[in-house]
C-alpha cells in the first residue's frame, strides 16, 4: 500500500487524520526517548533555532502592541536610576561598554544579547522583555519584583546604551543612585 493508494481509497479527512496521528506518535516517541539534545553545550539545529527566534520575534511584537511609552523616556532621571538598575540585575549577562563576558555569560543558550549593540527592538517591546521575561533563554520576569516604572527607568538607560564608550558608561553607573530597593518602597503601588 503506498500514500497515493491511500489518498485516492480513503475519504481526506480520514487521510489527514492519520497523518496527524503518525506526526503526533512521532513527536511523542522523540520526546520520551529524549532524542533532541537540550543542553547549552549543544546549539539548536539550523531550523529549530530559526523556528524559536521567529516564535520569540513575533510573540514579542504582538504582545507589545498598545505599549506606550512615557513621556519622559529621554529624561536624564529615569536614565541615571536605570543605569543602576541595569549594573545590579542585567550586566551579568548584557555586559556594557568596556564589561568583559562574565563566565555567566559565556555559559548562556541562546546568548544574551549585548545591549550596547543596536537592537532592533522598540521601546515597548523592550519594556514587555523586561516585565514578562523570555521563556528558554535565562531572561527573568523583572515584573514579578519591579514596579512599571522602574522597568521603563531600564529601557530608558538601555536605549542609551548602543554608542555610548566604557568611560561615559563608567561615570553613569557610578553616579546612578545606589539602592533601588529603597525606591521601590518610595513608590506608589
Amino acid at each position: 500500500m503506498n500514500r497515493a493508494w491511500l489518498r485516492y481509497h480513503l475519504p481526506s479527512g480520514a487521510f489527514v487524520g492519520i497523518s496527524s496521528a503518525v506526526i503526533l506518535v512521532g513527536v511523542g516517541l522523540l520526546v520520551y526517548f529524549g532524542a533532541y539534545d537540550i543542553a547549552a553545550d549543544a546549539p539548536h539545529t539550523r531550523p529549530v533555532y530559526a523556528l524559536l527566534e521567529s516564535l520569540r520575534d513575533r510573540s514579542i511584537a504582538v504582545r507589545a502592541r498598545g505599549i506606550v511609552p512615557p513621556a519622559d523616556l529621554n529624561s536624564a532621571g529615569r536614565v541615571s536610576i536605570g543605569a543602576g538598575l541595569y549594573t545590579e540585575m542585567c550586566s551579568g549577562c548584557h555586559l556594557g561598554p568596556g564589561v568583559e563576558r562574565s563566565e555567566l555569560s559565556q555559559g548562556l543558550y541562546p546568548q544574551a544579547p549585548e545591549l550596547a549593540m543596536k537592537s532592533d527592538l522598540n521601546p515597548a517591546q523592550q519594556f514587555w522583555i523586561i516585565k514578562h521575561g523570555v521563556k528558554l533563554s535565562a531572561m527573568p520576569a523583572w515584573g514579578k519584583t519591579h514596579p512599571d516604572p522602574l522597568i521603563w527607568d531600564m529601557v530608558a538607560f538601555i536605549r542609551k546604551l548602543p554608542g555610548m564608550t566604557p568611560d561615559a558608561y563608567k561615570r553613569l553607573v557610578a553616579s546612578a543612585p545606589a539602592d533601588h530597593d529603597t525606591m521601590m518602597k518610595d513608590m506608589p503601588g
